[in-house]
């Protein structure tokens, strides 16, 4: 696999506090889902299947379905409801649509030591997962102790949006390796150059 493709793990992210966001942050800094096996390895990595799940029977049709959840949980997450605006209606409505479907199955089973472990009860199906997605979308947006901790995250040019569940809310990026480390590399490079 090459170094920064999509399914390259240290490329995939999920540290916005809920999946549903960790779904939207796929669009930065570039389209994270832009392949099949990307979406293979986002779904085993974001834990809505447990790992060595097979996912060989994912095809092109789900990465327009994540592609299309993934837009209107954003539209919804980064606006304010405003009575009548048909867009935020209708991402509302197909949100609360696919949520109708049941999650994947998950049952018990013991692992190669003996310890409980998780798997499913079959190959998940696409309206499955996009069910778990939209749901917690649902939960996401209707908690008004999550929705009040949204914040968008203060890097320059980051659009990600995560929950801020840190002591006196005052998390301003939504990755400190990332965008903070960011931040103070540039800090100390404009005091490196105030100081010649």
């Amino acid at each position: 696999m090459a170094l920064g493709t999509a399914t390259d793990p240290y490329e995939l992210r999920f540290d916005t506090g809920r999946i549903c966001l960790d779904l939207i942050a796929t669009t930065h800094p570039a389209e994270r889902l832009d392949s099949v096996d990307a979406l293979r390895a986002w779904i085993t990595g974001s834990g809505l299947v447990p790992p060595g799940t097979p996912l060989a029977h994912a095809d092109p049709s789900w990465l327009s379905g994540f592609h299309e959840l993934r837009a209107e949980t954003a539209r919804l997450v980064r606006s304010r409801p405003v009575p009548r605006n048909p867009r935020h209606a209708l991402a509302l409505a197909r949100v609360n649509e696919l949520a109708l479907a049941a999650p994947p199955a998950p049952r018990a089973v013991p692992g190669e030591d003996g310890a409980l472990v998780r798997e499913l009860t079959g190959p998940p199906r696409c309206a499955a997962l996009l069910g778990a997605l939209a749901r917690d979308a649902v939960e996401l947006l209707t908690d008004p102790v999550a929705r009040a901790g949204l914040r968008q995250c203060a890097g320059d040019d980051c659009p990600i949006v995560y929950v801020d569940t840190s002591r006196g809310r005052r998390r301003r990026w939504c990755s400190s390796e990332i965008c903070g480390n960011r931040e103070r590399v540039a800090r100390h490079r404009r005091r490196a150059a105030l100081a010649r």
